[in-house]
């Protein structure tokens, strides 16, 4: 029943007065066809500055300037239109930016307290009779009122006279200005704008010996700002930008996207502020509720560096535990340095993703983590997973108190033994990474520690094929 109503109310509003959207006698309407070059410059926290330049005819003195087609997340306080043909002399006087768009529903709405005409048709011949009604509200339904009674519901078409100003097909921007000289202008219209977003996602391939990877990167761009941009020229900016908070919006319903792979050129890229700015070196489309993907970066055989890590913790350090855990999960990790042929600029933060291939060549994904923003020549490190070969049973098998009372002074002394196991064909080496609390020296060990931080001591101790290895250590530490 709702469907037909809404139904009825579509048909009424095709056959009002106005069937399509027109613009006020009094406005100079500007369209994508006034359009010569578009800008986007997008960022990284769902923001992006749009720079659209138009040829307009204008009036002398006043015109009223509806700018249509402007995205539907606009910040009209941020909106900046200049003369770039006659700047001198030209000025603004108010602007209204109008993104009330015009449905059955919403047209329904301003008509509240109006009056407009109920199209009835009779079944048996085909009459039609008209009638004038008052509409009372439009909560939960219609009420209407006619000159002998009040009815509910929708008891036939709608027929409108006209359709409100501030009722439009698409968000518009209307701008009251002065202008000096009469005549086409060349205008910028430039402002700040939600749902234009992109992010980076990275592919790599690893070797079967996994000491080299194949890396490519691609910015996948995401529009959901209610506009299009045709042939725009793009920008991207990676970096972290302060901006004030605002209240956030409503939410607005989700739209299907159409993902839509473009082969593009790799991005030009350079500093800016302090961030860094990214090219596309020709025109791209963005349509609405579209996801477009471009080729950011591509670099072969890249040096990694592979490594298994068993991550300790300080809080056995200061009491008697026992079994701190068997099978303990050893951490995968592989490492690259962002130089060389390929790389060497700084990489946006994104996810990257890594394959492998079996042994019949097929791609395998093993695994995949989120990088920052990386500067060039700098270390990108990822976690994999956990190796499912490679384990660790860790026990405390001595504790002491030696000194302390209250709450400072204290002085422990404890004993550890790590059995790393080895279920692979080939022989592995891990690293033992152990958070040291307080005052801390290492007593006696089975291999040889580094103090990589003032409160960390690492081990590497190598664990031979389908083997295990054992490491021990004593510790004082001080309070």
């Amino acid at each position: 029943m709702k469907k037909n109503r809404m139904s009825m109310l579509v048909v009424g509003l095709m056959a009002a007065s106005h069937a399509a959207w027109a613009a006020p006698r009094d406005e100079v309407v500007s369209t994508l066809s006034d359009q010569h070059s578009v800008a986007v410059t997008i960022y990284n926290d769902n923001l992006a500055l749009v720079k659209d330049a138009r040829r307009v005819k204008l009036d002398r003195a006043f015109n009223q300037l509806a700018w249509r087609e402007v995205s539907a997340q606009m910040r009209p306080e941020t909106a900046q239109l200049r003369n770039l043909s006659n700047p001198a002399g030209f000025r603004l006087q108010e602007q209204n930016f109008d993104f009330d768009l015009l449905t059955p529903q919403t047209l329904l709405e301003k008509y509240v307290g109006r009056e407009l005409e109920v199209v009835k048709v009779n079944p048996a011949n085909g009459t039609e009779t008209r009638e004038t009604a008052t509409v009372l509200s439009t909560n939960s339904g219609v009420v209407l009122k006619f000159a002998d009674r009040i009815e509910t519901g929708l008891p036939g078409r709608l027929a409108f006279p006209s359709v409100p100003d501030t009722l439009r097909d698409k968000p518009t921007l209307v701008m009251s200005l002065i202008n000096p000289t009469a005549g086409e202008q060349n205008l910028e219209l430039s402002y700040l704008t939600s749902g234009l977003s992109w992010r980076a996602d990275y592919v790599a391939e690893l070797t079967a010996d996994d000491s080299l990877l194949d890396l490519n990167s691609w910015v996948t761009l995401n529009n959901q700002s209610g506009a299009a941009y045709p042939n725009a020229k793009l920008q991207l900016v990676a970096g972290d930008l302060n901006r004030v908070r605002e209240e956030q919006p409503a939410p607005r319903a989700l739209m299907a996207m159409a993902a839509k792979a473009d082969n593009a050129a790799e991005m030009r890229q350079e500093s800016l502020f302090e961030y860094h700015l990214y090219t596309l070196q020709r025109p791209t489309t963005l349509a609405d509720n579209q996801t477009k993907q471009v080729a950011l970066m591509s670099a072969t055989r890249v040096p990694v560096k592979k490594e298994f890590l068993l991550q300790g913790a300080d809080y056995y350090y200061s009491g008697q535990v026992g079994e701190i855990g068997q099978k303990l999960k050893v951490g995968v990790f592989v490492d690259f340095q962002n130089r060389g042929e390929g790389l060497g600029i700084p990489l946006p933060k994104g996810v990257i993703r890594v394959y492998k291939q079996d042994s019949e060549g097929n791609a395998l994904f093993v695994g995949e983590d989120r990088i920052d923003h990386t500067p060039k020549n700098e270390t990108v490190r990822l976690k994999l997973g956990d190796a499912f070969d490679v384990t660790a049973d860790k026990k405390q098998t001595a504790f002491q108190k030696l000194a302390g009372t209250g709450r400072y002074n204290y002085v422990f002394e404890s004993a550890y033994e790590i059995v790393l196991k080895n279920a692979k064909s080939e022989a592995v080496t891990v690293t033992v990474r152990e958070p040291m609390p307080g005052d801390w020296a290492i007593l006696s060990e089975s291999h040889a520690h580094s103090k990589v931080a003032s409160g960390t001591a690492e081990w590497k101790v190598a664990v031979p094929a389908e083997g295990q290895t054992t490491l021990s250590y004593r510790v004082r530490v001080r309070y």
